[in-house]
């Protein structure tokens, strides 16, 4: 009966159906959701709608946006610390507000800002908050919370991007200093940043227990910033390269203890696979529900494209697999502030954001047709902007070789 009762909606309720989705959805998940996530979400929905969402088409074309005063009014709202220590400015919840915010600022119209909005809150501060020194903390975490200073995260190189193990900056003490020496590169938010979190080697011991986490302010003599790097997609946020040359800074800029810096970015990892697989969510539903919207007013042969079982099917599956990925989040997110590894999970779901979101950008620009190769649709931005979740913050060839180590599955290393 409730199978005849589905295939029974007309056009009228289905379009209630969808409009009612994210209520839905929402109601799915409420026994691991409270009210104050519900409060959090329409905080975050508010600001994407007022501050944000207005003037994307013409940050997108400048190339950048004023991540200074976006940043500031995210900071008074609170939505920059929401897991932070509250003694910092932080709200100090548990990381599901976290996602439900990181899953709203998937609402943004493009990638850039939510990926710059998540460099700051889940990829450049979550060790400075769990590490750091109190001094350390007061300096840079409380700015960072108040949005008063816009970070940045120093990981990858030209030579090691998803090879974390393989980088070659080093910071060599001096007296009470480190002089650090290399490069950075696919630096986001780096022509504006006030900090770089920098992985660096701090000794010549074995990769994994030789790299320290060291905080450096961006106007330290010896760092420049290259011209802005023209990408693919994410035009509005902010990216370079970065030199060190000879930087230095005291070691007390150093977060939690030497050589622990390989551990600790492994853990921030975990936040950022977390936040990205999250903020896509909403971006896709977006793709697919306005892909609906232009094959109902678009006709061929007759009827509207709609009509085709091949296209309202294929959207059914891309639905579903949408909401997949949502479960997936959410079952990672509520292992993880249960204190569990879930490293897996974390694997997983950056793993299934990637190419899902290859997938549903690619079958919705197909069925806008000519119109999907123009960039004045959200499908074509969708398009070019998803491809970086499959490439940035670990390949997906690295989530899979987590994932069969974790499984037992992935042969050792062959010696001699």
């Amino acid at each position: 009966m409730l199978a005849m009762r589905f295939c029974c909606l007309d056009r009228q309720q289905a379009g209630s159906y969808r409009t009612n989705h994210h209520r839905l959805a929402w109601e799915n998940y409420k026994m691991i959701f409270t009210q104050e996530h519900e409060e959090l979400r329409r905080t975050v929905r508010n600001f994407v709608d007022k501050e944000i969402n207005p003037h994307v088409d013409e940050w997108e074309k400048a190339g950048k946006f004023p991540i200074h005063e976006v940043f500031k009014k995210a900071g008074d709202l609170g939505l920059l610390g929401i897991s932070k220590p509250e003694k910092f400015g932080g709200m100090g919840l548990d990381y599901s507000y976290s996602i439900v915010a990181a899953e709203e600022f998937g609402t943004i119209r493009c990638g850039g800002i939510p990926m710059s909005i998540g460099v700051q809150t889940d990829m450049c501060t979550p060790a400075l908050a769990r590490f750091g020194s109190d001094e350390l903390r007061e300096q840079f975490l409380a700015p960072a919370i108040a949005g008063d200073m816009v970070g940045c995260i120093g990981v990858s190189e030209v030579g090691a991007g998803s090879d974390v193990a393989g980088l070659k900056t080093t910071a060599k003490k001096d007296g009470d200093d480190y002089v650090i020496s290399g490069s950075k590169m696919w630096i986001t938010n780096s022509p504006s940043a006030d900090f770089m979190c920098c992985l660096a080697n701090t000794s010549d011991d074995k990769p994994h227990v030789n790299k320290s986490l060291i905080v450096i302010p961006m106007n330290t003599p010896g760092i420049s910033v290259s011209p802005h790097l023209d990408k693919l997609g994410m035009r509005s946020s902010e990216t370079a390269q970065v030199f060190l040359d000879n930087v230095r800074v005291p070691q007390r800029y150093r977060i939690g203890h030497e050589g622990a810096g390989f551990m600790m970015q492994m853990l921030q990892f975990q936040e950022e696979r977390l936040f990205g697989a999250a903020n896509i969510i909403k971006g896709l539903e977006y793709c697919v529900d306005s892909t609906i919207e232009y094959c109902k007013e678009r006709k061929t042969f007759g009827q509207p494209l709609i009509d085709n079982q091949v296209i309202h099917f294929r959207l059914a599956e891309l639905q579903t697999e949408i909401e997949s990925l949502r479960a997936l989040v959410y079952q990672a997110t509520e292992q993880y502030i249960k204190g569990r590894d879930v490293t897996k999970l974390a694997s997983m779901a950056k793993l299934k954001a990637g190419r899902l979101g290859r997938e549903v950008s690619d079958s919705c620009l197909q069925y806008w047709g000519g119109m999907g190769f123009m960039w004045d649709n959200p499908v074509s931005r969708s398009f070019s902007d998803v491809r970086l979740v499959s490439i940035g913050g670990g390949a997906d060839e690295i989530m899979l070789g987590i994932i069969a180590k974790l499984m037992g599955t992935l042969p050792g290393k062959k010696k001699g």
